[in-house]
């Protein structure tokens, strides 16, 4: 237990930097999701292949892989981009914290994707044929109708999403974000008690999976108060 109190400092403040990465990530997944849904729903042959190429690749190749392409290939394309404006640049530096965010919210919006894309077909057509008869625009539709009764259709899949998110975080110590699982490394190394350092890094996980579980089953009840009224 003493090992531990030594190294709370270092696994708080890696706790937070997966909070960070989460928001991060959790705000660019929901924007790839509905980008996604929204082009693969559309009537473009050109959107819906472009979201099924994304789709298809990010869902059938590892994440820790797509991390590694994203980190390495980010900064090898900047830096290109950057020589070709000024030929004295030798290397542009990406932050891990934000091409880790970026990687994460690529692979869990792949799936978010799917999900919005069902709940989107979800919403009854009636309603939406109904906004129209009483002049909405289809940006009103979408905002005042479609997207309040998606979101409460996609909310348990999307709290699955979200957990995803938080555990994806762990593969980010790989490149160098100094997260909690960075920081179990570094203990291990030093105390040479592997059991007790990862230990702690489950719990902290838990308690994280577990916050989230209980925010979406609120949230879920929120969003289905009027049906509940509505019996």
């Amino acid at each position: 237990m003493g090992v531990v109190v030594e190294w709370l400092n270092a696994f708080l403040w890696g706790a937070l930097v997966i909070l960070g990465v989460f928001f991060v990530a959790l705000v660019l997944t929901v924007v790839w999701g509905l980008i996604g849904a929204t082009a693969k729903l559309s009537n473009s042959t050109v959107a819906r292949g472009i979201a099924n190429a994304y789709t298809t690749a990010l869902r059938g190749t590892p994440e820790l892989l797509v991390l590694l392409i994203v980190y390495f290939g980010s900064a090898v394309t900047l830096t290109s981009l950057a020589k070709f404006v000024d030929p004295s640049v030798k290397f542009v530096h990406i932050p891990p914290f934000w091409a880790g965010s970026f990687a994460i919210s690529l692979i869990v919006g792949a799936y978010a994707t799917e999900t919005f894309r069902g709940a989107f077909l979800g919403v009854d057509r009636g309603q939406i044929e109904a906004a129209r008869s009483l002049g909405l625009s289809p940006f009103q539709t979408l905002f005042y109708v479609r997207l309040p009764q998606m979101w409460r259709l996609a909310l348990p899949a999307f709290g699955n999403h979200m957990n995803s998110l938080i555990k994806d975080t762990a593969l980010l110590s790989v490149i160098g974000v100094e997260e909690i699982m960075y920081t179990a490394d570094r203990a291990t190394t030093i105390t040479n008690k592997p059991f007790t350092m990862y230990l702690v890094v489950a719990i902290i996980y838990l308690a994280f999976v577990s916050v989230i579980i209980k925010t979406v089953a609120l949230l879920e009840i929120h969003a289905n108060r009027y049906l509940a009224r509505a019996r």
